[in-house]
């Protein structure tokens, strides 16, 4: 028998509030795969979307595009293991392999148990690299991939960043109480995933496994974990979406891996970082529907 690592956890204030707006559309459940469980936001019908969010995140943070895709797509957004409402066993590995093993393996049997080898990705940061991972692992074909201010396309991060994640988003939004300022208020969301970020990051405890799983991934020196030398395999159509004061992954490594994907198209967004779905929420939930089809 395999042990099953589960939590007991609630949405906060904002999150409710969230989820209740999409609850007309969207079913939230708990996915049993052990020895883990996840959480997933599940709605619309036609061809499957899957929506994979960054480090400190969970699904509702792409609430705005999760709606809008839903109109025409069978859409499904997960919360990766350990964060969000989803579980994840401790994490023992000291080496990127394991570190991937810990975040691609769950979603490969989420993707098995729904019938989602032929989805279209969506995925921001750590998402996107899982989304990569994916596809170049074969356990998705994606007909389009989206990549928002993706890790694993290239090996530099910042040394600002890394320090960063090493102290923690967790601890700093805990201590001192940070919530990110949208840089383009156009919509009506950007201000609502801004307190949803901070209301994330400021979780009791922090995320232990998968932070330790992110800190093998992304070393507080040398190179990131990174799979700019497959890129010319991704058959699908891709498009890449990036900040242009991204102060994680500055825009240069997006500029390259354009060039390395067969049928990529960049767009880089003016006065934005690397959370472009949450500064400027309207401006890519557009793109990404219209991506998307």
């Amino acid at each position: 028998m395999t042990d099953v690592h589960v939590i007991v956890s609630r949405p906060g204030p904002v999150e409710s509030a969230i989820l209740a707006e999409l609850g007309g559309t969207f079913e939230v459940k708990r996915r049993m795969l052990p020895p883990l469980t996840l959480r997933t936001l599940e709605g619309g019908q036609g061809e499957p979307v899957l929506f994979l969010h960054g480090r400190g995140h969970a699904a509702t943070i792409w609430a705005p595009v999760l709606n809008e895709v839903a109109r025409s797509r069978r859409v499904v957004a997960v919360d990766l293991p350990g964060f969000g409402h989803s579980s994840s066993p401790p994490f023992r590995g000291h080496d990127p392999s394991a570190a991937v093993c810990f975040f691609v393996e769950p979603i490969a049997a989420l993707v098995k148990e729904l019938g989602l080898e032929r989805a279209s990705i969506v995925g921001h940061s750590l998402g996107g690299l899982v989304a990569l991972e994916l596809a170049l692992g074969g356990h998705v074909r994606p007909p389009k991939l989206a990549l928002v201010a993706s890790m694993g396309l290239g090996a530099f991060t910042t040394r600002a960043a890394r320090v960063f994640f090493r102290l923690g988003p967790e601890r700093i939004t805990r201590a001192f109480g940070f919530v990110r300022r949208p840089r383009d208020t156009r919509g009506p969301w950007e201000h609502r995933l801004a307190a949803l970020e901070g209301e994330l990051l400021s979780v009791l405890g922090g995320k232990a496994p998968p932070t330790r799983a992110f800190d093998a991934l992304v070393p507080l020196s040398g190179p990131a974990y990174e799979r700019s030398s497959d890129l010319r395999r991704i058959d699908a159509e891709t498009l890449l979406v990036w900040g242009e004061d991204d102060p994680v992954i500055p825009a240069p490594v997006a500029i390259a891996a354009a060039a390395s994907i067969p049928r990529a198209e960049l767009v880089v967004l003016p006065g934005l970082g690397h959370t472009p779905h949450i500064e400027g929420a309207a401006r890519v939930t557009e793109l990404v529907a219209s991506f998307l089809g």
